[in-house]
């Protein structure tokens, strides 16, 4: 049986970054209340992610977390399904902060942004070759969590680590390095407008199968 430690340890992310915007309230629990903050955290190429993170009163004053402040964040990635109001299921997918801290420069850090999760292919992989010649698999893990939940992540992999996704079984034990990123796409409402909207992913560095293991999903 898998123990608490054991699944803090299979689902970890590191971020380092600018606050965007002003937190906003998401909900109180026994006296804890929770903010969603957007930090914006670069990448090697210059560009930069607008990563969503749910973080509580009792880790940092909230009061201190306002624009252009730096922030560092060990935690977790999340994910529970949103229904509108069509009663259509969305997969959200945030971070959920365990550690918090306020820092003054990002001297010291050499990555930005580090995931890894152990987890099992749960979705039928997706593979395709761009326009341009490159060749991409959608994944879509679950990641076990206390109480016998999961978390389900979207990840995408690149070149030879696609080809190697590619004819991947629901239910393959994978270990996954890479980094947390949003992406922007466009999609019509049900009136025919156009709106812009985010999407969040694990991009994925590095993967390893993991072989002869009989756990479960939860």
């Amino acid at each position: 049986m898998i123990n608490e430690i054991e699944l803090l340890e299979n689902n970890k992310i590191y971020v380092a970054g600018v606050i965007a915007k002003t937190p906003v309230f998401n909900h109180q629990i026994y006296g804890e209340s929770f903010y969603n903050v957007i930090l914006e955290v670069q990448r090697l190429s210059k560009q930069t992610d607008m990563v969503p993170i749910l973080i509580s009163d009792h880790l940092l004053d909230i009061d201190l977390l306002k624009p252009k402040v730096m922030l560092e964040v060990h935690g977790q990635v999340r994910s529970y399904n949103n229904i509108d109001k069509a009663d259509k299921k969305r997969l959200v997918v945030n971070i959920f902060a365990r550690e918090a801290k306020i820092i003054e420069s990002f001297k010291d850090i050499d990555n930005f942004n580090d995931v890894f999760f152990d987890s099992f292919i749960c979705k039928d992989p997706n593979f395709r070759v761009t326009p341009f010649g490159r060749e991409i698999c959608d994944l879509l893990v679950a990641v076990n969590r206390a109480y016998k939940k999961s978390d389900y992540i979207p990840c995408i992999c690149w070149g030879r680590n696609a080809r190697y996704c590619e004819n991947m079984a629901i239910g393959t034990h994978l270990k996954i390095w890479g980094r947390f990123q949003s992406r922007e796409y466009e999609k019509k409402d049900h009136y025919g407008n156009i709106i812009t909207k985010t999407a969040y992913e694990v991009s994925v560095i590095k993967l390893e199968k993991v072989e002869d293991d009989n756990e479960n999903i939860s």
